[in-house]
């Protein structure tokens, strides 16, 4: 089992002028704690089940080119990129840079997205329910057609482009891997089947059935349900002092005999990296036997 942590709340104690070096303290100790994965949410205004929306929030493909620049070895991803927020285009570009900066370690992770106050308060369009879930097979199919190497243009059934030109081209091959976010079982699950190499899904009393429909849809489509990482969003919460240490370690053991391979969450007041260490120490040692 692998664990990954995601970032979705800035507003830490010392406040926006210390937010930089702190990030970067976090990132690196995310990074020699040994995570897999290091991620952000794709939010502009705080969501409320985390805090009220006055609550800071940073741009999220700026902010992984800085934790970029932070760590060596984590690999760097949204979870989850709503698709209506950027032009297919742009944001196969940010990927794509992400990418080459990193070494490598982008992750494309993308969904049809769902935040109205933000959208409405940003003046960004939100089309409705139908026309997002367009807009992201139109995105995924950009975005491979965009690391294909070819500059052919694209038509979709939204979206349009004379020539999908990406120099220079991403590092990681085929492509940076692109993890859809959701578990709607007629069409997103769909789109991970058909599109991506792992898909993202909360974990909930469902989880083992939405597992099922995944892999149903990899049969119908041919595709081998082996080759998806299945991830979770999952907290990772250990207790401000290790006392709950055993719970989530056995909740990690349950997602993993359900063929989970990674739970990516938030970690209670990550700010303080000796909640990190402790995970360094005694919890990703023991998830990675599971």
């Amino acid at each position: 089992m692998r664990l990954g942590v995601q970032i979705p709340d800035f507003t830490w104690p010392n406040g926006p002028t210390r937010l930089g070096a702190e990030l970067a303290e976090v990132a690196r100790a995310v990074d020699e704690a040994g995570f897999d994965y290091l991620a952000v949410m794709d939010h502009f205004f705080q969501i409320p089940v985390v805090g009220p929306a006055e609550n800071d929030m940073l741009e999220a493909y700026t902010t992984l080119g800085y934790l970029a620049a932070h760590t060596e070895r984590v690999r760097l991803l949204t979870v989850i990129t709503g698709t209506f927020y950027r032009h297919p285009g742009l944001l196969a570009k940010a990927v794509t840079t992400l990418d080459v900066l990193s070494g490598g370690r982008a992750i494309l992770g993308i969904g049809a997205g769902w935040n109205e106050e933000e959208s409405r308060g940003l003046g960004f369009p939100y089309p409705p329910t139908r026309e997002r879930f367009e807009l992201l097979e139109d995105a995924l199919r950009y975005c491979l057609r965009m690391w294909s190497g070819s500059d052919e243009g694209f038509n979709g059934k939204h979206v349009r482009a004379e020539r999908l030109l990406n120099v220079p081209q991403a590092l990681s091959r085929p492509h940076p891997p692109i993890m859809v976010g959701g578990g709607g079982e007629k069409k997103t699950l769909r789109m991970v089947a058909e599109y991506g190499q792992a898909c993202n899904i909360f974990n909930t009393p469902e989880l083992e059935h939405k597992l099922d429909v995944l892999r149903r849809h990899c049969d119908d489509l041919g595709r081998d349900y082996a080759e998806i990482t299945k991830t979770v969003y999952q907290p990772l919460d250990i207790g401000a002092n290790g006392e709950k240490a055993a719970e989530l370690l056995t909740e990690l053991r349950r997602l993993a005999e359900l063929g989970v391979d990674a739970a990516i969450g938030y970690v209670p007041n990550v700010h303080q990296t000796a909640q990190l260490e402790r995970f360094r120490s005694d919890i990703i040692p023991a998830a990675a036997a599971l």
